[in-house]
């Protein structure tokens, strides 16, 4: 890496610096990481939009010495940006999507469902639009050699990753940190769901040999059973279930050893930022308690790079600001990681 020879990794991060505070450009940067900044079916709490400016943000205050990668610095880190044109859309959109989720509250959506479809279409499409670019982006960049992660937004984004992977026509597995199933074939309407990411991943792309979700405790019927139905493909690690093998002595170390013994040798990691205690994240859009400790993570991240396995990609989504900048430094520092343990 081209690393310029005044630059002091010990320093405060200068108010020009990149994300990490790093001197990096996309040139000579290994590690690309793709904001998306959107939101349209976020269907409680919103504020993800904003998440990849408040990671980039809180990022400058974190030390360049990794604890497990201590050079991972020197890898080069560098964040590209989303088009204004598409933030414009997804702003401009968000009325409307408001619009749907009130009537889906109050039953007119149930009611009157064609009254609504005009809204649906250009929900569809702008997303439509988005993964496009998203998934452009990504192949530019891989073409490049590049290691590409994405910060949302909403969990809806990743559909545009899975869409490239399928076209490399390479098998693979997905680890996913999450309070959700996000299995839903639709929620409140949206095709595109963040509620129904991974039941479009699930039955869109059958490069996908093994999805494996930890940290699971809100769902419901529909996505339960699709899970069981599934589970040849499925596995879900249940935070009631972790907890209550822990609690008659079962060790963290044994459950981890299962989940990565599960995954096939290219991983891609999904991380909703609500997989955590929401002591981490309170400003997340839907908040869940229980989850993992932020050091559960850790272990569980380092464990998939222990293990030899490739980590093909990732994303870290949902991660809101709030009055503070706690979101972002939680947020920030597991990016951080997930950097960390990418090929």
């Amino acid at each position: 890496m081209n690393i310029p020879e005044n630059f002091n990794p010990n320093a405060a991060a200068s108010t020009d610096a990149g994300i990490f505070g790093l001197p990096f450009t996309s040139e000579n940067a290994k590690i690309i990481i793709i904001p998306v900044e959107w939101e349209l079916t976020t269907s409680y709490g919103r504020g993800t939009a904003n998440g990849p400016a408040a990671v980039y943000e809180a990022s400058k205050q974190v030390d360049l010495h990794h604890h497990d990668y201590p050079d991972l610095w020197k890898r080069g880190i560098w964040m590209d940006q989303f088009p204004e044109e598409l933030r414009q859309l997804h702003d401009a959109l968000i009325p409307e999507a408001e619009t749907i989720i009130q009537a889906a509250e109050t039953g007119e959506l149930e009611q009157f469902p064609e009254k609504f479809e005009p809204i649906y279409q250009r929900i569809t499409e702008a997303t439509i639009r988005k993964n496009s670019w998203l998934k452009a982006r990504i192949a530019y960049w891989k073409a490049k050699g590049k290691t590409v992660g994405l910060l949302g937004g909403d969990h809806s984004i990743p559909l545009a990753y899975h869409q490239w992977l399928h076209d490399q026509q390479e098998d693979y597995g997905v680890l996913q940190i999450d309070a959700h199933l996000d299995l839903r074939k639709a929620y409140e309407g949206f095709e595109y769901s963040h509620a129904s990411i991974f039941y479009n991943v699930v039955t869109q792309f059958p490069q996908l040999k093994k999805l494996v979700q930890v940290g699971i405790r809100d769902y419901c019927h529909e996505e339960a059973e699709f899970a069981r139905l599934k589970q040849e493909k499925i596995s879900v690690y249940f935070d009631r279930e972790l907890r209550k093998q822990q609690f008659e002595g079962r060790l963290y170390a044994e459950q981890v050893q299962q989940m990565v013994s599960e995954l096939p040798g290219r991983i891609y990691i999904s991380v909703d930022i609500d997989g955590l205690d929401p002591v981490l994240c309170p400003n997340t859009g839907t908040p869940v308690p229980g989850g993992l400790q932020f050091e559960e993570l850790m272990y569980l991240l380092n464990q998939i790079k222990e293990s030899g396995k490739q980590v093909i990609g990732f994303d870290l989504c949902e991660v809101a600001p709030g009055e503070n900048d706690w979101d972002g430094n939680v947020g920030a520092r597991v990016l951080f990681q997930l950097c960390g343990i990418s090929r």
